[in-house]
Parts: C-alpha cells; sequence; structure tokens
C-alpha cells in the first residue's frame, strides 16, 4: 500500500514537472480555429483585401482566420470618385456583398486624406485653386453619397487620415486641406459622415501614433474634437511597425492615453516589417538583402507575442484588430519603401501557410 501511494506521487510530480516546465498549461494545439476563434473574446480580427483577395485559396484562407475585412484601396477617393460626376463602385460593391453575404464585419476606409485623392476635388471651373465653402462642399457630397451608399453595411470608418505632422514642430500635415479649409475640415468629415449613417462609428486614422512627439499632436487633435462635442467615437492606430519598434512602454502608454478620452481603439493596419522604420520612396541598394533569416524570424515572433499580450490586456479598450494584407505572398511593403525589396510582415507566408509567428500569437500564456 505505501509503494502504490509512493508510485502515485512520484507520478503527481513528474507531471507537474513537465507542465511547469512549458509554462502553466500545455502548447497551444494546431487546430482548425482560425485567428477569429483565439480571439472571440478579445476583439475582431480582420484583414485589408481587394477583390483578388476574396477569390480562390485566399478567399479560403480569409474566411478560416477572419470576421473583418477592410478595403485596401477600393474606397478611398481616387479610386471610387476620380471626376466630379463620375463613381466607379464595382470593386467596392464586390467587397461589401462579400462581407454581408459571410457575414464579416466591414471597415470603411478613408474618406478624407491627402493621398489618392483626385485632382479635380481642389480646381474650380476656370483650373484655378477652389475656395473653402466649394471644397467643403465636395467634401460633404463625397462622403454624403459613399457613407449613404453603404449605410447599414459598414459599420465603421476612417474618416480623417494622417493630418498630423511628421516632423517634430508640425501641428498639422502640410496638405491643400489644410491650406484651403485650415483645420475646420476635420471636424466638418465627422460631422458630415454622422449625418450619413447616424449608426456608424467614426474614426480618426494615423501611423507612428506611438511615438511621443506624434502621440502628444494627435491626442491634442483628438482631445478638441471630443471636448467640441464631434461626433468622433474612436481612434485608429495602423500598427505599421518592424521588429524593431515600437518598445512595450511606448505602445502601453499610447494605449492608455488614447483610452483616456473615452474613444475605442481599433488597430487597423497591423504589419511587422523586418526593416528598420523609413518614411522617403528610396532605390533598393546593390548589397541590400531580403532574405528572411532566421535571426530576422525570431524577432519578429518576439514583437508579435509582446505586442498582443498587450493588446490582450487592453481588451477593454480595443475593439478590432486588423491586419494590413492577408500573407507574405503580397504586401505593400514589398514595393514601399523601397519597391523591389522583399517583406515578410504578417502571419502567412506566400505559400499561405501559417508562419511561426502565428502559433505565438494565438498561445495566451506568452
Amino acid at each position: 500500500m505505501r509503494t502504490t501511494k509512493f508510485h502515485i506521487a512520484i507520478f503527481t510530480i513528474a507531471v507537474f514537472a513537465v507542465f511547469a516546465s512549458c509554462g502553466s498549461y500545455p502548447k497551444v494545439k494546431k487546430s482548425n480555429q482560425g485567428l477569429k476563434d483565439y480571439y472571440q473574446s478579445y476583439f475582431n480580427i480582420g484583414v485589408a483585401v481587394s477583390p483578388q483577395t476574396i477569390k480562390g485559396e485566399q478567399g479560403a484562407l480569409l474566411l478560416k482566420e477572419f470576421n473583418s475585412i477592410t478595403p485596401e484601396n477600393a474606397m478611398k477617393m481616387q479610386p471610387i470618385h476620380p471626376r466630379e460626376d463620375v463613381y466607379n463602385w464595382a470593386d467596392a460593391d464586390a467587397l461589401v456583398n462579400f462581407a454581408h453575404d459571410n457575414r464579416l464585419k466591414i471597415r470603411g476606409h478613408t474618406l478624407c486624406w491627402h493621398e489618392q485623392v483626385p485632382a479635380w476635388i481642389f480646381k474650380n471651373s476656370s483650373g484655378g485653386r477652389v475656395d473653402k465653402a466649394l471644397l467643403l462642399k465636395r467634401l460633404k457630397d463625397h462622403i454624403k453619397t459613399v457613407v449613404g451608399r453603404y449605410k447599414g453595411k459598414v459599420y465603421a470608418w476612417d474618416v480623417v487620415n494622417e493630418v498630423i505632422g511628421d516632423e517634430d514642430d508640425q501641428y498639422l500635415r502640410p496638405s491643400l486641406w489644410n491650406e484651403i479649409c485650415g483645420e475646420e475640415f476635420i471636424a466638418r468629415a465627422f460631422e458630415y459622415a454622422h449625418e450619413a449613417d447616424p449608426d456608424a462609428l467614426l474614426f480618426y486614422n494615423d501611423y507612428n501614433s506611438e511615438r511621443p512627439v506624434k502621440r502628444a499632436k494627435i491626442y491634442k487633435m483628438l482631445k478638441k474634437l471630443v471636448d467640441n462635442k464631434v461626433p468622433i467615437h474612436g481612434v485608429g492606430l495602423q500598427g505599421h511597425w518592424s521588429v524593431f519598434e515600437p518598445d512595450d512602454t511606448e505602445l502601453r502608454e499610447s494605449l492608455k492615453l488614447y483610452a483616456s478620452l473615452g474613444l475605442q481603439i481599433q488597430i487597423t493596419e497591423l504589419d511587422l516589417s523586418i526593416y528598420p522604420w523609413e518614411k522617403n520612396l528610396r532605390a533598393k541598394k546593390p548589397d541590400e538583402q531580403d532574405r528572411f533569416t532566421a535571426a530576422l524570424e525570431k524577432k519578429q515572433i518576439d514583437r508579435y507575442t509582446r505586442i498582443f499580450s498587450i493588446f490582450r490586456s487592453f481588451k477593454k479598450e480595443i475593439s478590432s484588430v486588423t491586419f494590413w494584407n492577408l500573407s507574405d505572398r503580397s504586401t505593400w511593403l514589398d514595393q514601399y519603401p523601397v519597391p523591389g525589396r522583399k517583406n515578410y510582415p504578417l502571419l502567412f507566408d506566400q505559400n499561405l501557410q501559417r508562419k511561426k509567428a502565428y502559433w505565438s500569437v494565438v498561445d495566451f500564456r506568452k
């Protein structure tokens, strides 16, 4: 009898030791769940798409892993409204219909931006620069038409995109919007969007929103909008990060600061470049390597692990996390900021297979 108890005790200790050696729980099983399933009690998991992404094997992967989509380009002003009397609805309609048919949420992107904006919007009938009154009318007409078409289908919009300056001494980014209208166009855009769909969630969206100087300027603008009772519901942190940044403290402090305004937070354009941050386009250098080395893979796994651990700790404040593109097969970072330099920023490889970083992201012990 003593021998039996002794053996049971030894077996119990041995089992405990095995579990302790790899954490409190067994390793994540490679199940048929998708990202959306692992994170169903945390936040929506989305992906930026084109009409090509929703077809074939990419479409199948999308439906398995995600429960939200964002049109990467189809709803930007230049593609959807190239001339004053012309709207191109085909691509946007296809994505909205796909989302509706498959019960996916859809975020609209983006209503007012300094890039991918048609030249006509800034010109009067004589070819000169438009005045403030006419520019605001055109902005209102555009927003009313686009948001109105998808009322009740697009649940959230990136209303204003990237208006904060990158230079430390620059509050608002230099743009024709700002030159002609001043800061007023920002609030007006939110008001126009709210009028077009009172039930839609409205976001301000920007990058490098964790860097302290730019963060302070974004906060200043958002607080002004909130204090003036402008209909803004959230802030989108793009998340175009790298294996080198942001650090944990910057990210945590940023999430706390933005949440203090009573705004919900969404991570809107997540990818982790394997290269250090660069803003300006340049040519690829002759000796520049673009291989996904084991060392870079390890860095990426670590950054994804830490970032998602922080996201989970802010589950009450974060309502959605969207990746910018589906897989390493095709990412905008292959062409920016160095055209032709291959990047590997996502959780699925060029063969649409889950990378090691994927399993780290769904391992909630980390």
